[in-house]
């Protein structure tokens, strides 16, 4: 389970009370999930960067240049995930032992180990997890009446599909 996002520090201004029609225990319960999300996909794209750098063999030149496609995509989707915490009223997390700390998605070997195959096979397990969680934040954003939450996990889930789709017709 996702540890609680941090509340802001008190701070010496007068900025007014979060009172965007969500309470503030409903906040934080899609701020909890929406940082498991958030740790899954940023772990998924540093894992799917990696093997971009690192995948050898026959199918070097289009699963670099698609590993490239999805990162790239990952990286501006995480901007996104963190500044809806943010928008909350909670920090998002953001270093490697958060990260680790939240996520589903283990590291299994270093790339060195891995042939083209067994990279695939993780994209699509870790592309998987992803979904999963998305469809965690789904359910706790539709019970909080948060519809800028569900909706961006939605189209994260759509997204993460077809990836795990095309990763998985690979290996057929």
């Amino acid at each position: 389970m996702a540890s609680k996002p941090k509340k802001p520090a008190a701070a010496a201004s007068s900025a007014p009370k979060i009172d965007i029609g969500i309470s503030e225990k409903d906040r934080r319960k899609v701020a909890e999930s929406l940082s498991a999300f958030l740790s899954d996909s940023y772990t998924l794209y540093l894992k799917t960067h990696n093997f971009h750098w690192n995948v050898t063999g026959p199918m070097f030149n289009s699963l670099h240049a698609m590993f490239m496609t999805q990162y790239t995509e990952q990286w501006t989707a995480l901007d996104e995930i963190a500044e809806r915490i943010r928008a909350l009223g909670f920090t998002a997390p953001g270093s490697y032992a958060e990260f680790v700390k939240l996520s589903s998605i283990k590291e299994e070997e270093s790339p060195g180990g891995l042939d083209w195959q067994a990279m695939v096979r993780q994209l699509v397990s870790g592309n998987e997890a992803v979904c999963r969680t998305a469809r965690k934040v789904i359910k706790t954003g539709e019970a909080a009446g948060d519809d800028p939450s569900v909706d961006l996990a939605t189209q994260r889930l759509q997204i993460h599909e077809k990836y795990a789709w095309m990763l998985r017709s690979l290996l057929e």
